[in-house]
């Protein structure tokens, strides 16, 4: 059966499941600086909303700024039903230089950058970027309920946590979504897909085809040949499998592969409409990255 293709966040909003990860539209290395195609970056983006993509996400850290900019400027005015999603607390010198600033005003001055980035008068989703070890989480998620009253942000997310650091804070402010590393081939995050599953949080993988700009090898690599040999039968490629493969693992699981290219966001989105078959799912599920 081909997986349901929407997810509906805590306060009923509805978006596909496959999103857009735009963090690539930026300078390199170390995603500083504005993104040199411009022009090109702005094509990607437009394609995306036609081919049906309704959930982007991007960060203040990406640039710093540059990326938001980027997606104001090509898409605002925003159409309807378009659902943005953004992170602070981290702060980005240069390329290879950050530091992490989770306190409530560090988070107060990064969305309201974000909202003039974005051309917004609220932000959708507003994630933590990064816990940081200076400032009690408590207090961030607090800066965070406190910019929610203001109407700044309709969402809270966390990025980069613990099980226990979630469960830590439900009680301070209600928690959206969770963004942390997990893909086929990295599944470290089990224990927090089956906890955002059971309790009906959002769970956003990123590196969602292994990709990590700060570690060197292909993450993918050990499922390779079982998403290659699946892929050959369903005639798709091994990417497109992993994608589809993140879809049928969780209900609320919305990958955001993010990509500079036309035609590959165009085969990522046909991801969507593979259908595993059980002896399939259960070859990837038991017999990789476990």
């Amino acid at each position: 059966m081909v997986p349901p293709l929407t997810f509906r966040f805590i306060d009923g909003t509805e978006v596909r499941r496959l999103g857009y990860g735009a963090m690539r539209l930026t300078g390199q290395p170390g995603n500083f600086g504005p993104y040199e195609a411009w022009d090109d970056g702005k094509k990607v983006l437009q394609r995306a909303l036609e081919l049906g993509i309704n959930f982007i996400d991007t960060a203040r850290a990406y640039g710093p700024g540059w990326n938001e900019r980027l997606i104001g400027e090509t898409l605002h005015p925003y159409p309807q039903g378009l659902f943005i999603a953004t992170k602070g607390g981290v702060v980005k010198k240069t390329a290879t230089e950050r530091y992490l600033d989770g306190s409530p005003e560090g988070l107060r001055r990064d969305c309201e950058e974000s909202l003039k980035n974005l051309r917004l008068d609220c932000i959708d989703l507003y994630q933590l970027h990064w816990v940081d070890p200076g400032v009690p989480l408590s207090e961030s998620v607090l800066g965070l309920a406190q910019l929610q009253q203001e109407g700044k942000i309709r969402l809270i997310g966390l990025s980069n946590i613990t099980v226990k650091q979630l469960e830590e804070v439900r009680s301070i402010a209600r928690i959206a979504s969770v963004q942390n590393r997990y893909s086929v081939g990295e599944r470290q995050g089990e224990p927090m897909v089956a906890y955002c599953a059971r309790e009906g949080i959002a769970f956003v993988p990123y590196g969602p085809l292994g990709a990590d700009p700060m570690k060197p090898g292909a993450p993918l690599a050990s499922a390779e040949g079982a998403l290659a040999d699946i892929g050959r039968k369903l005639g798709a490629t091994a990417t497109q499998v992993a994608l589809s493969w993140l879809l049928h693992r969780a209900p609320n699981i919305l990958p955001i592969p993010g990509t500079t290219s036309i035609a590959h966001l165009e085969e990522n989105v046909e991801a969507a409409k593979l259908d595993l078959e059980p002896d399939q799912l259960h070859r990837l599920d038991d017999g990789v990255g476990g």
